[in-house]
């Protein structure tokens, strides 16, 4: 009996992003459970950066999401959430963004969290999507790295910044948890976690880990 499939999408069309994601997903990839399957949307920009960007991708999105005829479920790996109500209309199989789960997770976790953002001009689009979500309050500050996606995924000094950033946001700002706010931060979650003594959030991690379940669940 063939194993049913996770896919989680990079919508960004760098294949250095999508290798750190399937290293980060490797330990949610078991024998018995669902395939966890990474790909890249090849129609997307090189790194989601403006709104610009996430505008472009939600129709290619909506586009592969339709012709697969095979995945239990989808994880649309960008925190910006790119397309994802109009990939849920798309389908009838759940669909998980990335910055939904990643703070959700949070909030399961701790009292307030904080966000590592790539660029100071992400955080009012993530700003937005928290105060539609009606979490603000629980929100303790949010901070950027000033980097690319690309600069986060595989450039030199990555982590040491966001270990600043991370004490940054847990001593002034009172953050009792962490989410990466970029799906290109997750090679650096276990070692900005050991440095900063508080839970850090993979928003890729936390999202594929519900869809786990849904997916599991409704096997049993």
């Amino acid at each position: 009996m063939s194993r049913p499939r996770i896919l989680v999408i990079n919508p960004n069309s760098n294949p250095t992003v999508t290798r750190g994601l399937e290293d980060a997903l490797k330990p949610l990839d078991f024998d018995g459970g669902p395939e966890v399957v990474c790909q890249t949307l090849a129609e997307g920009p090189f790194g989601i950066e403006s709104q610009a960007d996430v505008d472009s991708v939600a129709m290619p999105l909506r586009r592969l999401v339709e012709s697969d005829n095979s995945s239990a479920a989808f994880i649309i790996a960008c925190y910006s959430d790119p397309g994802l109500q109009v990939c849920r209309e798309g389908t009838d199989r759940p669909v998980f963004g990335i910055a939904e789960c990643g703070v959700l997770t949070a909030l399961a976790r701790a009292e307030t969290f904080g966000v590592i953002a790539i660029a100071q001009r992400s955080i009012p689009r993530h700003m937005r999507y928290l105060r539609q979500m009606g979490l603000t309050e629980r929100l303790a500050g949010e901070r950027p790295l000033n980097m690319s996606v690309a600069e986060t995924a595989s450039g030199e000094g990555t982590l040491a910044k966001m270990i600043d950033i991370g004490r940054a946001l847990r001593d002034e700002d009172g953050a009792r948890a962490i989410v990466m706010g970029c799906a290109g931060m997750a090679r650096h979650r276990r070692p900005l976690e050991d440095a900063l003594g508080i839970a850090v959030i993979d928003p890729t991690q936390a999202a594929v880990t519900m869809a786990l379940g849904t997916v599991q669940f409704s096997r049993h």
